[in-house]
């Protein structure tokens, strides 16, 4: 719905009595998840944009989904993402970056990729299912690294790299802004770098080194931890980036926000524009 289909719908419902409909559009990210250790980097977290009508004066909850936590040392122990929730709408977490060696990703809003073993597959995406998909599928393993990049809200990883996949692009807040990008894998040691997706992925700069976290409030997957090429000890992966909520509507209403949720909002033109960047409470609407 464009913003003036918004404004025409509000408009046209704004009568008296305690049922008045109100056209809300809405992004909710969840939140990405954690990269493994020596293996695959994480998915980031489901993303589902829209337009949601609510009554004004309505409860609605709001959940910020938090980032998972990236696999330990010689382990394959990352977590998901949570998931993020706007009314009834709820984007699923990032699935997990498959650990050290032999483990697969994890299904999630994105996949997470898988670790160095042949066979071994990466996580589904879009998982559980919606339409539009809110994510992609992580990497499968391929004879060219150490482990493979996470699936994105925009795209799926692809074989033949290491890369995180690219998130998906809103305009919700009047900039073009990606969201959950997926993890770089963590190659072999000094193997070489794996970026990470656009859209807050974590990467893997190389030589060694722990997998980077996911950025905060883009549901970025965190990137997975080096192998080492010697004795194949896993070092840690990152851990994913936090999700985010964001609520675009008339100016003219405002907004009550329970104690329990971190906001603020901004006012651009006709419309305002209120970001939740950690939490879960109720909102609602009023005049």
């Amino acid at each position: 719905m464009a913003n003036s289909s918004i404004r025409d719908f509000n408009r046209g419902n704004n009568l008296s009595g305690p049922s008045i409909l109100v056209a809300v559009e809405s992004l909710s990210v969840a939140g990405g998840g954690g990269g493994g250790s020596g293996g695959g980097g994480a998915g980031g977290g489901g993303v589902l944009p829209g337009v949601r009508t609510v009554k004004l004066g309505e409860l609605l909850t709001v959940t910020v989904g938090a980032g998972g936590s990236g696999g330990t040392l010689n382990s394959d122990n990352a977590t998901p993402g949570g998931s993020s929730v706007f009314a009834a709408f709820s984007a699923a977490g990032g699935g997990r970056g498959g650990g050290h060696i032999g483990a697969n990703g994890v299904a999630g809003g994105s996949g997470g990729g898988s670790a160095r073993g042949v066979g071994l597959v990466g996580g589904a995406g879009n998982t559980p299912s919606t339409t539009p998909a809110q994510g992609f599928a992580g990497a499968d393993y391929q004879p060219i690294a150490t482990g493979y990049g996470g699936g994105g809200g925009g795209s799926a990883a692809a074989a033949t790299t290491s890369a995180g996949a690219n998130g998906r692009v809103s305009t919700i807040t009047n900039a073009f802004v990606h969201y959950a990008g997926g993890g770089g894998g963590g190659r072999r040691g000094g193997a070489g770098s794996s970026a990470g997706g656009l859209g807050g992925g974590g990467s893997n700069a190389g030589g060694n080194v722990v997998g980077g976290p996911g950025t905060a409030n883009t549901g970025g997957g965190g990137g997975g931890g080096q192998q080492d090429s010697n004795d194949f000890s896993s070092l840690a992966g990152g851990n994913g980036g936090s999700g985010i909520v964001i609520l675009r509507y008339l100016a003219e209403y405002s907004i009550t926000v329970g104690g329990g949720l971190t906001s603020s909002t901004t006012t651009s033109g006709d419309y305002k524009i209120t970001s939740f960047t950690a939490g879960t409470d109720t909102v609602k609407l009023g005049r």
